[in-house]
């Protein structure tokens, strides 16, 4: 890889997070996160109590970003053929046939806000298309757009009217990110902004190519054998049965991280290491990514929940 390679990924990277910051006040480590994700080709699940602009920001990214954006607002009465569609009766000069319609699936980003209002029927539609990108409809494989992304929203799981999303789907999140509440200056700043004409209105500065070539660019990012052996041991170090593992790990946590869990750590530890200028990746590019990559594939058993425990602790004191 070559040096002008990396200035070009993050000159282009970081104009990217700053028009998107012309639109969400402040929030810009959760900025960067989505788009880390995003990078390396994963899905996002963004936490938080309603009003926060979780929605907002993915709206925003689907503009600078020039990418076709479909929202579908997950309810209890939501249908899994309201997501990827359904086959119709057509008649036509031939006679009678039957026709596949397209859902809101097929789209580059899928907002799907507040995953968890809806049934598990309906929050299991998603996961052949987050996984392998397609849809299947009767006996026919569908091929969804790239680059393709899924950012979900949810509230907290204490909030009434929700289902809590199977270990099966969190998987296939690369990221679980927290979105909390402004401080003082980002509330006057968005009430100000929001109140008045004075908004501004995000403009494209890249495309799906584009972010196809940073993914490409990502990939090749070198990482040496002690820091991916350093990455496998923290993976490995959540599993209460690994002989290796702290001791509040062995008390506290269910079950540990999948395969996809080390997967998703590297992908974003490589794109960490290019936003800094780097040409390899380091130790703190892999605690950095950690949190964000592990936070939802750690399960906190009874005793662990009892006695408050967190994950993010958990893995903090892993690294």
């Amino acid at each position: 890889m070559t040096e002008e390679a990396i200035l070009a990924f993050r000159r282009d990277f970081e104009a990217i997070e700053q028009e998107i910051g012309k639109a969400i006040i402040g929030q810009k480590t959760l900025i960067r996160d989505v788009l880390t994700a995003m990078v390396a080709g994963g899905n996002v699940l963004l936490e938080g109590l309603p009003g926060l602009g979780k929605t907002q920001l993915v709206k925003t990214i689907g503009k600078v970003l020039d990418l076709q954006f479909s929202r579908i607002q997950f309810t209890p009465d939501l249908m899994p053929a309201d997501v990827t569609g359904t086959s119709v009766m057509i008649k036509d000069g031939e006679g009678m046939r039957m026709e596949f319609r397209q859902g809101p699936v097929f789209s580059n980003i899928v907002l799907a806000d507040e995953i968890n209002r809806a049934t598990p029927k309906t929050q299991s539609a998603l996961l052949e298309a987050m996984q392998e990108h397609t849809v299947t409809g009767g006996s026919t494989t569908y091929a969804l757009p790239e680059p393709f992304f899924v950012l979900a929203t949810q509230n907290p799981l204490e909030s009434e009217g929700t289902y809590p999303l199977p270990e099966a789907q969190m998987d296939r999140f690369l990221f679980k990110l927290d979105v909390g509440f402004p401080n003082k200056e980002e509330l006057l700043k968005i009430v100000m902004m929001t109140t008045t004409e004075d908004q501004q209105e995000p403009q494209k500065v890249c495309d799906g190519a584009k972010l196809l070539e940073l993914r490409r660019i990502a990939q090749t990012v070198p990482i040496a054998e002690p820091v991916a052996d350093y990455m496998m041991e923290v993976t490995l170090k959540t599993h209460p049965e690994y002989e290796g593992a702290p001791e509040d790990v062995k008390k506290y946590i269910r079950y540990g991280a999948s395969p996809r869990g080390a997967q998703a750590v590297m992908q974003a530890a490589r794109i960490l290491a290019l936003t800094e200028g780097r040409y390899n990746v380091s130790y703190e590019d892999v605690r950095a990514a950690a949190k964000p990559a592990l936070r939802h594939r750690l399960f906190l058993n009874f005793e662990g929940i009892a006695e408050g425990k967190t994950v993010d602790g958990i893995i903090e004191a892993l690294l």
